[in-house]
């Protein structure tokens, strides 16, 4: 029986050992956000939260190069508030935006890294709302490259994080083409045929966009707006 107490005694000792060892690793110490930037007009770029933008970032002094990636908020911010104070390659991709070219980035505290950007398409003059049994969009559209506009959309859901790939309503167009600045686009959702979907004494989000036709291009949006069914 001795000898099988000092097997065990032994054991814990060593697993106390490594535990002591895995537990000496350094927490991430440092902070990095930021909002992605209209360059014309110095608003925030709305995204999608769900297969929208991503930064990929790779950390210095490690010989794997290992990409790893941030998600873009709806309203065109991000944080990691668990990164390790080093240097690093940041690089925007798969964006709603004219794509922007990696960058060098040192890291320590609390460090803020803002991106101006060309986003494909503004929407303008957006409203909506509900008129009887409808919502409602209007908004203009701009187009800051010679690609065409493939599709805009209304896109409805009871979350603020709405957009093409996350609604439980939908109307779309399409356009496949270059589009006229001066022109209002209108798009509605009828209420009573998605009942199923939108009940009535609720509130949702509506959002309207657009997508320009390039290769990995996001949704372009307005504001989401809440609605009262």
């Amino acid at each position: 029986m001795k000898q099988i107490i000092t097997y065990t005694s032994a054991l814990l000792l060593l697993f106390g050992v490594v535990g002591c060892g895995v537990d000496n690793y350094p927490a991430p110490d440092s902070q990095l956000y930021g909002t992605f930037l209209d360059a014309e007009t110095n608003e925030p770029v709305e995204q999608d939260i769900i297969r929208g933008s991503t930064i990929e970032y790779i950390e210095h002094g490690y010989a794997s190069q290992t990409k790893q990636t941030m998600i873009i908020k709806n309203d065109g911010t991000y944080r990691n508030n668990l990164i390790f104070a080093n240097t690093y390659t940041i690089t925007p991709v798969r964006g709603n935006f004219v794509p922007v070219a990696a960058q060098e980035v040192t890291v320590k505290g609390e460090t803020n890294l803002d991106f101006k950007v060309q986003p494909y398409i503004r929407v303008k003059e957006a409203s909506i709302e509900k008129v009887g049994t409808k919502v409602i969009a209007k908004f203009k559209l701009q187009q800051t490259v010679m690609n065409n506009v493939r599709k805009i959309g209304l896109y409805a859901h009871p979350e603020p994080s709405v957009g093409e790939p996350m609604r439980v309503a939908l109307a779309e167009q399409e356009i496949n083409g270059a589009i006229d600045p001066n022109k209002v686009y209108q798009l509605e959702i009828d209420i009573p045929s998605n009942s199923n979907v939108l009940k009535a004494g609720n509130q949702y989000f509506f959002r309207a966009g657009g997508i320009i036709d390039a290769p990995e291009s996001k949704f372009n949006y307005a504001k989401a707006v809440r609605v009262a069914l």
